[in-house]
């Protein structure tokens, strides 16, 4: 069996798992997840542990996504994920009008986000901006989308990056 879904998840207080023939749901103080139970997945739920087993040998693989998808639904409405992305670049600046993430980044146009269901966006400076909510592939995703709007440049590293990424700089041509 695989080393991921030997794995026991450990439910912390206040977090509840249902498990349903067809799905899985999580709900804890930060809100509630589910996701759809694949046939060959068991799970048993004892003393606030839960554990996941194949119903065939064949089914393995899908049980260890299926343990760490919910390992991050508990992680998620216990604790919450979050991304944190920083602006380089002279001019930058982001602020929240409402529920929408209003962005200069050297356009001749604001860019304009709105924040999708879930999800929470702050800045806590005019170059930081703070993604947080319980699901964390909502969380990637809408962190994804902010960057893509001016993705890093190599040459002065100017555009919206990750707090962790380091961006590998290039030399300019010489003459």
């Amino acid at each position: 069996m695989s080393r991921v879904a030997k794995k026991p998840i450990s439910l912390p207080k206040g977090v509840e798992l249902n498990v349903q023939p067809e799905s899985v749901s999580v709900k804890g103080p930060k809100g509630t997840l589910s996701v759809a139970k694949p046939v060959g997945v068991e799970i048993k739920i004892e003393d606030g542990v839960a554990n996941l087993s194949p119903a065939n040998p064949a089914d393995i693989a899908i049980t260890g996504t299926i343990r760490a998808i919910v390992a991050n639904m508990v992680k998620g409405v216990s604790e919450g994920f979050e991304r944190k992305l920083e602006l380089v670049g002279v001019g930058y600046r982001a602020s929240m009008s409402g529920k929408d993430l209003n962005l200069a980044l050297g356009f001749s146009h604001p860019v304009l986000f709105k924040t999708p269901d879930g999800i929470t966006i702050a800045t806590p400076t005019q170059t930081e901006i703070l993604v947080q909510g319980a699901d964390k592939q909502r969380v990637g995703e809408v962190a994804a989308k902010i960057r893509g709007f001016r993705p890093p440049e190599p040459y002065k590293g100017k555009g919206v990056k990750y707090s962790d990424e380091t961006i590998i700089r290039k030399e300019a041509k010489k003459a």
